[in-house]
């Protein structure tokens, strides 16, 4: 058995709104072991920013938080004061957003950026900004003495991502988290940037928690694969195993959905039929029985079990239960 760097047990978030309650996350599951790469996959609204955003304490205002548990490090971070939060995010947790013109100040220096989210370390300006050059030289971006000198609006999209990677495994994380990091880019800057970030990863031994939608990509990079529908983890095991063995109905749907699975040439592309559910007002009984065209009765009346259906293959579905 690895150890996990990260633990998540039965963690739930409501969002209060106009309508009434809304159960973005319910019971989620999921383990992140050591040096390794975990993509977290699904449809919108399953809840994927929702996960994030919980790990990292930043919630809105109007989320709580009925149960859980999320242990980093052996600590549970939900029990931590915001100091003690702030300790870890940017830490031992980093953080790769989506668009890295949100990430990135438009009226600073490269160079400043990197230098001011080294402020824990009681060192000279001088070795900050060696370790900052270091650091862009690493992340394959050219002239790094001449780039950091320069501010975001002067780089190109990837040039940008790689900056943002940049600073995030600057101190050297445990965790890092990439939030969709290549989807603003062009099928050619995706494969040089997972490129980099499985070479980082292997050269600096920390663990990654790639959040994506986009299934070749998951397929490219990750060792084990979380598959989310409507605010429940639906599967979870080896890429292999969730690729060539999957066992949930929405894990077959949603590879049959990826134009890479497609073999002859066709007007229109699979989807999966129906809407994701009301998640104020959930119905008992499975969550993707509407939707689902192995349906069977029991799966209107009772909520699946979470269980191993293979060696850590773990999947919530009656059809999978002897």
């Amino acid at each position: 058995m690895m150890e996990n760097i990260l633990r998540i047990r039965d963690l739930s978030v409501n969002y209060q709104t106009n309508r009434g309650i809304l159960k973005a996350l319910r019971h989620v599951n999921l383990d992140i072991p050591k040096s390794s790469i975990v993509g977290v996959v699904g449809e919108s609204g399953c809840g994927k920013s929702t996960l994030i955003t919980s790990i990292i304490r930043q919630l809105d205002d109007n989320a709580d938080i009925p149960n859980g548990l999320i242990e980093f490090e052996k600590q549970d971070l939900l029990k931590l004061s915001k100091d003690e939060m702030r300790n870890i995010s940017g830490t031992k947790i980093s953080i790769v957003f989506q668009n890295p013109m949100s990430t990135l100040n438009p009226v600073i220096s490269i160079g400043r950026q990197m230098i001011d989210i080294q402020y824990r370390d009681q060192i000279s300006k001088k070795i900050k900004k060696q370790r900052s050059i270091d650091m862009l030289t690493k992340v394959g971006l050219p002239d790094p003495h001449i780039q950091f000198n320069q501010y975001p609006h002067e780089l190109s999209g990837g040039m940008q991502q790689r900056v943002s990677i940049a600073m995030a495994l600057q101190a050297g994380p445990s965790l890092l988290i990439a939030d969709e990091p290549t989807t603003a880019l062009d099928a050619t800057l995706e494969v040089q940037i997972l490129k980099l970030l499985k070479e980082l990863q292997e050269e600096m031994g920390c663990s990654i928690l790639f959040v994506s939608h986009h299934l070749g990509v998951i397929a490219e990079l990750c060792d084990h694969v979380v598959v989310m529908y409507a605010g429940q983890v639906v599967e979870q095991g080896s890429t292999y195993e969730i690729f060539n063995k999957p066992a949930h109905p929405y894990t077959i749907k949603l590879l049959e959905c990826d134009p890479a699975s497609i073999s002859k040439k066709q007007r229109l592309l699979p989807t999966i039929p129906g809407e994701i559910p009301d998640l104020i007002n959930l119905s008992k009984g499975c969550i993707f029985k509407n939707r689902c065209s192995q349906s069977i009765d029991r799966c209107a009346q009772e909520t699946p079990i979470w269980k191993e259906f293979d060696n850590a293959h773990f999947v919530s579905c009656h059809l999978t239960e002897s």
